[in-house]
Formats: C-alpha cells, structure tokens, sequence
C-alpha cells in the first residue's frame, strides 16, 4: 500500500493494476448500468482519456485520465483556514444560456483552498463554486450551501469538482458518475449559491483522499464556505446563512462539520444542516459494506487511515496476505464503477492473513479499535437544526447506526428532525437499498433545508424517538 501519491510518470501515476479486474456479475453490472444511463439522460459529457493538462505541466495521470495542474497544490499553504490558494473558470457540463447573456444554473469556479487535517497539519483542498443566474427566492440575502458529495472513490479522476465538468468520466478501467450533481441544480434552481467540497485528497495529487475521515471532512466542508465569501464575484459574505448538505460519505461529512462548527469554524452562519444515511459508526458501517457491491470501499477506508496515522501501516501488513496488500494499493486509484465491477461482493476474508473478515481482525487489534472509536460522530451537539435521514432498509450504510446518532444527538440537546424512509427491501448489498432514499428523499430535504435559510424554524420530533424504527 502507497499512502502517498508521488509520482509524476503520466504512465505511473497512481495506476496499480496489480489485480486483472473480474468480471461483474449480473447484479454490480445491472446497477452501473442503470447508473450510467441516468448520467446520460443529464446530458453527462464524457471526458476522454486521452485529455490533457496544462501546457508545459508534468501531468498526472489516474487510470488514463489525466489530472490537470489545478489540482497540484503548492509548496507552500496560507495560514488561514478557508483562505483561497487559487481560483480558475470551470464550464460546467450541463448548461444553457441564458436570456440575459448568463449561462443557466450560474458560474462556475474551480477552487483550492486551505484546510487542516485530522493531525493538525495543512492540506490543500479543491472544489467548486457556483454562483446561480437565478434570484434567490427565499427570504433575505442569498445563502450558500456547503455541499458534501457521497463516495465517489479514492482515484482524483473521481473528484467532485471534475465530475460538474464532466459529469460522466471514463478512463483505463475508471467509471465515475457526478450523480450529486442533481442536488446541486436544485439548489441553484432555487437562488441559492453552492459550494462543492473534493475532500483532502480527492482531486489534489499530493495525498490520497482520506475516506470517511470525519475530522478531514468535517473540517474540508466548513473550509468550503469560507472560501466561498472570497471568490471574484460571489454574492455570498460571511453574514450570509449557510447549509450542510451530504448523503452518505457526504452525510458523515455534513453532520460531522455541524459537530465541529462551534470550535472550529465560529464565523460560519450555520442555519441547518441535512445529513442523509450517515456513517457515524464506521465499526458498523464496514460490516454492512463487506461482501456488498461497494465492498471496495474497504480499501478506501483502510488506506486513507493508514496515510491519517502512518503507524497503522505496520498493522495493516501485518493482517493482510498478499491478495489484500494489491487490492487496498489498486482500490487506491479507483472510482465507484470501478470498484464495483472490480470488487463487488468481495468477502474480506479474502484480504486477510489469517482468512478472518476485516471486522474480526479489528475487533482483536486494540489499535484499529481505537482509530474506529476516533471517527464515532454523536459525541458531540449539533449547531443549530438538523434532518437526519435514513432507509429502513438500508444494509451499506446501516440503519439502526444512523438511527442511533439521532437519539445521541437527541440525548445531548440537538434540535434534531429524524426522518425514516419507509421503502421496500429492493435487493439484499445491492446498493439499492442506500441509493434509493437518496432519491425519493431528496426534494424534501432540500425543502427543508431551504426552509432553514430562509428564516423558518425547525421543529424536532426528539420527542418522538421512542416510538420511530
């Protein structure tokens, strides 16, 4: 495993083949299909792999797309949290003009900014920022929403800012889908300003992305909305209400920066924060995701861990037979397709030493114990309102965790709005179960959440825990 990403070789980089994918079976290719047929009726452009950087860059290339040098972060970092590094145009994918000579939903801007890191040390973090054409329609000044994507991958090809250029990415064995570009448009459909968080290392070539790192992304998310109060013609100031918006990964994201805001990012004028399906307890989480159709995911997890606290890397060799060693360092470069199609339904046990499921081994490792315990979101109150949604059904990103940090949160005074989504059970780790609430859930969170910029109050149902699945 390669917890740092060094090389600049446009045919090295970050493209370990060491496992010949396998061939999907019927279900993982059922579902990238029907993913991939919903980015195309977006109108979802894809980037071919032979693009390339800017002129005169040393490009760096992941799973034959090439990575343009916005994303090659200095040397040298601000000191400030939030503060801008550097800041270009970037066309959207989908978008119209408009009567009035602007393009429909607004302007896009690529972003680095500084952040800091689980350990205290700066990172650079991309995004993007959108100003929309359209007025805001809510009461007051415009807001702006922090928006925290779901997984995406580990590879940089996967970052969230690419994916609103090219909303559909195919490389050398890569397949990514912007698929929270949809929230996005309806939030600038509505007047509000977004802005778009990669996370560390998701996009910038100097570090992996750190998955589901709560602090990193916690802290990636509210830098975000710093940022965005300098961008060369925003609309949006520091006076200016903002929301946490994330489902999955990016639900972790959400409620987590809603824990962190009060000692981290004060200035920050949360109104509300929406946090779908969150992983709060990982311990759990990668319970549900082993033997799924994203049981690649472990191996985001793990890597992004071991770069966290380079320590756990003796721990991690020491657990994992060679077969696992060459998936966590290939699952490294990958994006969802991929990892579905090279990974889907993959039983742990398959990666480690002494043939156990990933969860025993961390269960007998005080170490790994104690990083999980770490990354527990509800241990902390919330600022300001919160929905907290989640699938009844849901067997990736497990229900009754993401109950659970509801009634924490409950316990500890939040003003929480906790929403069950009553579906059928639409097939067993097929992903389905986590993707469809994501969608039949999505306007009326996005309701609720522009309700909360736009003045309204928010009524907890804590109350009614007792009595909710």
């Amino acid at each position: 495993m390669s917890p740092r990403k060094t090389t600049r070789s446009s045919s090295t980089v970050n493209t370990p083949h060491l496992l010949e994918p396998r061939r999907p079976g019927r279900r993982a290719g059922r579902l990238l299909a029907a993913s991939a047929a919903a980015a195309a009726c977006l109108g979802a452009a894809a980037v071919p792999a032979s693009a390339t950087g800017t002129a005169g860059s040393e490009p760096v290339v992941s799973r034959g797309v090439t990575i343009p040098e916005f994303y090659n972060p200095p040397a040298r970092l601000p000191a400030a949290d939030g503060a801008l590094v550097r800041t270009e145009p970037l066309p959207l994918g989908v978008s119209l003009p408009g009567l009035d000579g602007r393009r429909m939903p607004g302007t896009a801007t690529r972003l680095m900014y500084k952040s800091t890191d689980a350990g205290g040390g700066p990172v650079a973090v991309t995004g993007a920022y959108i100003e929309p054409s359209a007025a805001w329609k809510g009461g007051g000044e415009r807001p702006l929403v922090a928006l925290a994507s779901g997984t995406m991958g580990q590879g940089d090809q996967c970052a969230p800012s690419l994916s609103l250029q090219h909303p559909l990415t195919i490389g050398e064995g890569t397949v990514s889908i912007g698929y929270d570009n949809i929230a996005v448009y309806r939030f600038l459909a509505a007047g509000a300003a977004v802005v778009v968080t990669d996370y560390a290392g998701l996009g910038t070539t100097d570090r992996l992305h750190t998955y589901v790192n709560r602090v990193d992304e916690g802290h990636a998310l509210l830098d975000a909305a710093r940022a965005a109060r300098s961008v060369q013609g925003a609309s949006v100031t520091s006076a200016s209400k903002v929301g946490l918006y994330g489902y999955s990964q990016g639900g972790g994201a959400s409620a987590s920066a809603a824990e962190l805001r009060s000692s981290y990012a004060p200035d920050v004028n949360l109104a509300g924060t929406y946090a779908g399906a969150p992983p709060a307890d990982l311990t759990e989480v990668m319970k549900g995701i082993d033997g799924s159709a994203l049981a690649g995911a472990l191996g985001w997890s793990i890597n992004g861990f071991a770069q966290s606290d380079p320590s756990l890397k003796a721990v991690v060799d020491a657990n994992t037979n060679d077969v696992g060693k060459a998936a966590l360092k290939d699952t490294s470069s990958m994006c969802v397709g991929d990892a579905i199609l090279g990974y889907g339904f993959t039983n742990s046990k398959k990666w480690t030493a002494n043939g156990k499921p990933i969860a025993d081994v961390i269960a007998a490792e005080p170490k790994l114990q104690a990083i999980l315990a770490q990354q527990r979101i509800g241990t902390l109150k919330p600022t300001g309102p919160v929905r907290l949604a989640t699938g009844v059904q849901d067997d990736i990103v497990g229900h009754r965790q993401a109950r659970q940090l509801a009634v924490d949160w409950c316990r500890r005074g939040g003003d929480v709005t906790y929403e069950a989504i009553h579906l059928p059970n639409l097939g067993d780790k097929l992903l389905t179960n986590h993707l469809v609430p994501l969608l039949t859930d999505q306007g009326s969170a996005i309701s609720w959440l522009t309700d909360r910029l736009s003045g309204k109050k928010a009524f907890s149902n804590c109350w009614s825990m007792p009595l909710q699945p």
